[in-house]
């Protein structure tokens, strides 16, 4: 019995919560089965993410490991730790290989909505309608993580993995 090939990532125009969902979704299914080395994730607020998914974070759980990296860049986590109970699980476990930032100077109306890897990227160009482009582009892809850059050079550390009391 012969077994799929894994079908190749997405390229070109999406439209809508449902099919950027499935994108996230099958990125980081990518992700873990190839190997990825780094994944930026960037989002205002990461509300409507898939996160709380559990294939979700199965499959950054079997991506996780040594040498690779996740950057987490957002305006405040607030929705995520709200939203996204298994995620902030996975990540108190994980906070060795995830490096989680806040940039509060940005308006999150400006704010890049995107998941980028060297493999591939999924920009969401308009978040409230959940569309945007998506795939291997290297123009499209080094624009997309210059912007993101300035962002990360603009932002700080935040969502720890623990706060401690005093």
């Amino acid at each position: 019995m012969e077994s799929e090939a894994p079908q190749p990532l997405a390229s070109g125009r999406f439209s809508g919560p449902t099919a950027f969902a499935q994108l996230v979704r099958d990125a980081l299914g990518c992700a873990a089965r190839d190997g990825w080395k780094e994944i930026v994730l960037s989002d205002a607020t990461f509300e409507d993410w898939p996160l709380r998914e559990r294939s979700v974070v199965e499959s950054l759980q079997a991506w996780a490991a040594s040498g690779r990296h996740l950057i987490m860049l957002a305006t405040r986590y607030d929705e995520v730790i709200r939203h996204h109970p298994r995620f902030v699980t996975w990540r108190k476990t994980w906070g060795h290989i995830i490096d989680c930032r806040v940039c509060r100077v940005a308006a999150p109306a400006d704010f890049p909505s995107a998941l980028w890897s060297r493999e591939w990227f999924l920009h969401r160009i308009d978040p409230q309608r959940s569309t945007g482009v998506c795939g291997t582009e290297r123009e499209r892809s080094a624009a997309l993580r210059e912007v993101v850059d300035e962002k990360i050079r603009n932002s700080s550390p935040g969502f720890p993995t623990s706060t401690l009391g005093l």
